[in-house]
């Protein structure tokens, strides 16, 4: 999973971001935010201020926070008050081909109700 989340940052180009829910989904997981956190944590060389928390806010505290801005202004995205505009600046993931999914068998319907409607009830 952790490869696929790199590889999803990695796709950010210079001067766009993306959220952390969004890496998340492009990366196959749509519930797993957390992770796109841990895998910056854990691996070096990602372009790690380019992903912000949900409409724009850095989510960083202190000193960290700063130079995440000043990283993102210096590659041009713009603020508005602390947060990224991001209808200008989001970098939007390519939609990823969707498997099929397999007809499941409900327990409580029937699979074909003309086929049973018909059927004569037995007396007894």
């Amino acid at each position: 999973m952790q490869s696929l989340i790199r590889a999803a940052i990695l796709k950010i180009p210079r001067g766009k971001v993306s959220t952390y829910g969004a890496i998340a989904r492009a990366a196959g997981n749509p519930r797993a935010a957390r992770q796109v956190v841990r895998a910056l944590r854990q691996s070096h060389g990602l372009p790690w201020h380019r992903v912000v928390a949900a409409g724009g806010r850095i989510a960083l505290p202190g000193e960290f926070a700063f130079e995440q801005r000043l990283r993102l202004e210096a590659e041009g995205v713009k603020f508005a008050g602390k947060k990224v505009r991001m209808k200008e600046f989001e970098f939007v993931f390519a939609k990823a081909a969707r498997r099929k999914k397999r007809p499941t068998k409900s327990l409580t319907k029937r699979s074909n109700p003309k086929k049973h409607a018909n059927r004569k009830r037995r007396s007894t």
